[in-house]
């Protein structure tokens, strides 16, 4: 059984600040197990009570997973000015705390994962964990094969940084435009724009396809976002620990 205070849950649960939760709770709209209640430090077990809010059930998860299909022009970073991935997002999941597991740069589309699981975020930014992400890349002209080689060796960038080994699947490598697949395990500041420039090359067009085993759904238009499916949290890489 886990015991929880009834304004912690509802503010875990996006249900405003925790002044709010407790004017709303105070005006009698919050019902546990069918009975109206007034105290905010109320307990909750959020096992087995039925939470309701103005008539709505309250489903308690302790973690949120958001799948979003990030637009160019829309930066990652929740402490910006700009408009960022949270101020995409609706409702409730706006007061989730929620946060990007692995950035994407502003001019840069695809999956972007939401969440407020700080283990499992980190699980997926570890370069030790060996978490795959796929990107689709255009670059501005011909890739040489030296350049495709010394990148899914382990280029070393600008400022003498090693990157690890990585697979480039080459779809058309033309003289004015190359389209490739690329897949890391890590995540370095413009990472895959600095890796191209090495070889010369300018990336024109980026966009992350997939994190580990999970794909961007195909029928989220840009901008749009929804929750993972059971299976896809299933495929969420897990502590060892």
């Amino acid at each position: 059984m886990a015991v929880m205070r009834l304004d912690k849950l509802l503010s875990n649960m996006g249900y405003g600040s925790r002044r709010e939760i407790k004017s709303l709770v105070k005006s009698g709209h919050v019902e546990i197990d069918g009975k109206t209640i007034e105290d905010p430090s109320s307990k909750v077990d959020t096992d087995e009570s039925k939470v309701f809010v103005r008539g709505e059930h309250v489903e308690y998860r302790k973690y949120t997973y958001i799948m979003l299909n990030k637009p160019a022009g829309i930066v990652s970073s929740t402490d910006s000015r700009d408009t960022n991935v949270i101020d995409i997002l609706d409702g409730k999941l706006k007061n989730i705390s929620l946060f990007p597991a692995g950035r994407l740069d502003k001019d840069t589309e695809g999956f972007v994962l939401l969440t407020n699981d700080g283990k499992m975020a980190h699980n997926i930014l570890s370069p030790k964990k060996h978490v795959e992400k796929e990107y689709y890349v255009e670059l501005d002209g011909e890739l040489s094969e030296n350049g495709r080689i010394s990148i899914e060796n382990g280029i070393t960038l600008e400022d003498g940084s090693q990157c690890l080994d990585c697979r480039i699947e080459m779809i058309s490598n033309e003289m004015k435009l190359c389209k490739l697949k690329i897949f890391i395990r890590e995540g370095k500041y413009h990472q895959i724009k600095r890796m191209f420039e090495m070889t010369g090359r300018k990336v024109t067009y980026l966009k992350r396809l997939s994190i580990g085993d999970i794909r961007l759904d195909s029928n989220l238009e840009k901008g749009e976002y929804r929750e993972l499916s059971s299976d896809e949290l299933d495929k969420l890489p897990v502590s060892e620990d």
